[in-house]
């Protein structure tokens, strides 16, 4: 089986630098813990180098109830420290467990968090520009499915709904979501107002019901044959219907140029209300793959000034056809995101997937060096790998019995 044992070496070594920087007075600001049994120290450079490590790192923090030192916030990026989508993020998540954090300001290359008794009650989070939301529910969904009330979490959220280089919020309530729930996570999301580059301005409101004891291991190994394909093409502000119906058509010619005339395909076109899109202009399209054995793959691409709406519409359709090609049960960025619930859940859960992305060995790399759970990731004859992952167990707002 493929490990990362590289990675994982990299992550141990940072115990000796950051007891270097403790012997010269650096470390944590008063009141928080200082290195010990409970403690992540995770260096932000390390593989994917970007917001990813930060988010699955407060994640774990809070929901094993560890201390967090994370230095070379965003090393690999062209600006790098906190950015105020990542500071939202990190903000929210101490928040919902009554956490203190150290270092929490734009610009910041180094975070020290301590978490606190998670709670059950509505918290929001703004970063004030188009930032993703999607990517604020990533660190804040695992945490509210482990909270120690039997009470809904609720998320006020705002920022960008359609945003570049993040998912969709309607990959998240389209492809996401559905998946997430055979683990036990109960996710509603209501997509109040859309927000786009650069202006941002959406709202989202997510309602999330705690597991009842543990999250569920998920099987998924069988993708069965393709069932139907279905889309969402949509423009918002000035611009016209018909640059979401080029944008469908494109996307669709290109799935059958491939996929022939067999399985159906249904994309919705929509000009956003201005009461539901009132600020800037946006368009983009979503896809999905349903299968016959419940697996859902997805593809997506967003509209940019002077960029034709064909291009859109066969980037979307490419980008799932590439999933499809691949052979797995989910596409590399689900496979990304259930790495953090596989890792809590309870027993063996089994994914089959294409490539293994950066981002889902960062996550891995993660979840290995700061708890107990077990992966493998095994070659498929033909193409594809095997993720497999003995999960912790960790019960509802109990703090993981560890050997890390």
């Amino acid at each position: 089986p493929q490990m990362f044992g590289r990675a994982l070496r990299n992550v141990s070594a940072l115990s000796l630098r950051v007891s270097a920087r403790m012997a010269e007075g650096g470390g944590p600001a008063v009141g928080l813990a200082k290195a010990g049994p409970a403690m992540m120290e995770v260096d932000g450079s390390m593989l994917e180098g970007g917001g990813q490590i930060l988010r699955v790192s407060i994640a774990l923090s809070a929901v094993l109830q560890k201390t967090l030192h994370i230095h070379s916030i965003r090393a690999k990026r062209s600006k790098t420290g906190l950015r105020p989508q990542h500071l939202a993020g990190v903000e929210l998540v101490s928040r919902m467990c009554g956490g203190t954090l150290s270092g929490g300001e734009v610009g910041s290359g180094e975070v020290w968090h301590n978490p606190g008794v998670c709670s059950s009650d509505t918290f929001a989070a703004d970063p004030g520009t188009a930032g993703s939301v999607a990517l604020l529910l990533q660190a804040a969904v695992p945490v509210a499915c482990l909270s120690p009330t039997t009470t809904a979490v609720t998320l006020s959220l705002r920022g960008g709904t359609n945003a570049e280089m993040a998912p969709q919020m309607d990959y998240i309530t389209r492809v996401f979501a559905p998946i997430a729930a055979q683990m036990g996570v109960h996710l509603e999301i209501d997509i109040e107002k859309r927000g786009y580059f650069p202006k941002g301005g959406g709202v989202v409101s997510a309602r999330v019901t705690p597991v009842e004891n543990t999250l569920t291991p998920i099987t998924l190994v069988d993708r069965g044959e393709l069932l139907r394909i279905t889309g969402r093409s949509f423009v918002a502000g000035p611009l016209p219907r018909r640059v979401a119906e080029e944008t469908a058509l494109a996307a669709e010619q290109t799935l059958r140029e491939v996929l022939g005339d067999e399985i159906p395909i249904g994309i919705e076109v929509v000009s956003e209300d201005k009461k539901v899109a009132p600020l800037g202009a946006g368009s983009g399209l979503i896809l999905e793959c349903l299968t016959s054995t419940g697996c859902i793959l997805g593809g997506s691409s967003l509209g940019k000034r002077g960029l034709p709406a064909k291009i859109v519409g066969r980037s979307a359709a490419t980008e799932l056809l590439d999933a499809i090609r691949a052979g797995g049960c989910v596409d590399e960025y689900l496979m990304d995101q259930l790495i953090v619930f596989m890792g809590l859940a309870k027993g063996t859960s089994r994914v089959r997937a294409g490539p293994v992305s950066l981002h889902t060995k960062t996550a891995i790399a993660l979840l290995q060096e700061h708890s107990d759970a077990k992966f493998t990731v095994t070659p498929i004859e033909g193409g594809g790998n095997m993720v497999e992952c003995n999960g912790i167990g960790l019960s509802r707002g109990a703090a993981a019995p560890s050997s890390k």
